[in-house]
């Protein structure tokens, strides 16, 4: 999900709120007065609230991290930008804290809630589903359902994390720090009305395969982790799935971390198609002579693939893994922060929706 996700949106799994295991088969529904709404869970809209809030909150407080990172991979021969602390205070310093670490941000508040919301949406009801109703491999089902949570969230936050981007690079208009990145809008609107006219409502999607590509494997390594990671923390915790909040947070963090660093590429090849005037700008990677060849043939049509190889050609293999310390960092720190916020608003939302239910009945 984009880091879901998204901006990027972030599958996780958790204990739900109510007690009952929802990432093991479910038994039949119990004759007696429990209900099938509590063997069930929570109603989805809960999860898509509890998810949504989560996912603002969390990338809000990262996103001048999210900027830092934007810049060292949409500047790669800036000095200023090359190591994370001094990048952080070279912008404060010259471009302020709003302007600068905070410019983009509207973007990115508009696409995180609704893309979050989706991707729990799609997240829980697919997997209810495949383990429910198919009877579907536990692994496999989270896997699949963080998959089409993505596909799903991904229509509202790729078009948000375009003009993100592009209004973290540039900073301010008429930014005198930026001028090398090739475009100055006024504000948001400005940059919605001059990429629309300029360039096309396609650019709006620019970088769309590249940042499925990105948040895809990311979904899958970061719940990986984080299942192994809990069960190791449950276990170290005499069986008992009520875990302290510090544990809770590093949990969550260590497992965003790791998959953060390990599609880092990915996420650097996504900012320099998506943050490019024009797709030809990436045709330099590429001798375009023996075209008969079917390789240079697919290099060609793949812009993936070429911004992959200009990367390496012009800057090794460390250009593929610029802004790698803001990634690790801001990942981490953006799903503990997630992880807790969901578990906390789901427990809330219970508990008033909850007692509403009992009063009712």
């Amino acid at each position: 999900m984009s880091q879901l996700f998204t901006s990027s949106t972030i599958p996780l799994s958790f204990e739900p709120h109510d007690g009952h295991n929802a990432y093991s088969h479910r038994k039949p529904p119990p004759t007696g007065t429990d209900s099938l709404d509590e063997v069930e869970g929570a109603p989805l809209w809960q999860y898509m609230l509890a998810g949504g809030l989560g996912g603002v909150v969390g990338d809000s407080a990262m996103h001048s991290l999210d900027t830092v990172k934007t810049r060292q991979q949409g500047f790669p021969y800036n000095k200023k930008y090359k190591n994370m602390i001094p990048a952080y205070r070279t912008i404060l310093k010259e471009e302020g804290f709003f302007r600068g670490l905070y410019g983009g941000y509207t973007p990115a508040a508009l696409g995180s809630f609704p893309s979050t919301a989706a991707f729990f949406g799609t997240y829980e009801f697919s997997k209810r589903k495949l383990i429910d109703d198919f009877g579907v491999n536990e692994t496999l089902s989270y896997f699949t359902a963080g998959v089409l949570g993505d596909l799903a969230s991904s229509v509202f936050y790729v078009p948000s994390e375009v003009l993100k981007t592009r209004l973290q690079l540039q900073g301010k208009y008429n930014n005198p720090y930026t001028r090398e990145c090739g475009y100055n809008y006024r504000g948001l609107w400005n940059a919605i009305i001059s990429i629309y006219h300029k360039e096309g409502l396609r650019t709006f999607f620019f970088g769309y395969k590249e940042t499925l590509f990105r948040d895809l494997p990311f979904s899958a390594l970061q719940l990986t982790f984080y299942e192994r990671f809990r069960q190791l923390a449950i276990y170290y915790n005499h069986g008992s799935t009520d875990l302290p909040v510090p544990v809770e947070l590093f949990t969550g963090a260590a497992a965003g971390g790791f998959a953060g660093v390990l599609t880092t590429p990915l996420d650097v090849i996504k900012t320099r198609i998506q943050t490019a005037t024009n797709l030809s700008d990436l045709n330099d990677s590429i001798t375009l002579r023996n075209t008969n060849n079917p390789i240079v043939k697919l290099f060609n049509k793949n812009a993936t693939l070429r911004a992959l190889v200009s990367i390496y050609r012009h800057e090794g293999i460390f250009g593929a893994f610029s802004g790698v310390g803001p990634r690790f960092i801001w990942t981490g720190i953006q799903s503990s922060i997630m992880l807790l916020l969901y578990q906390v608003s789901l427990k809330q939302l219970d508990t008033i929706f909850g007692d509403e239910k009992k009063l009712e009945a």
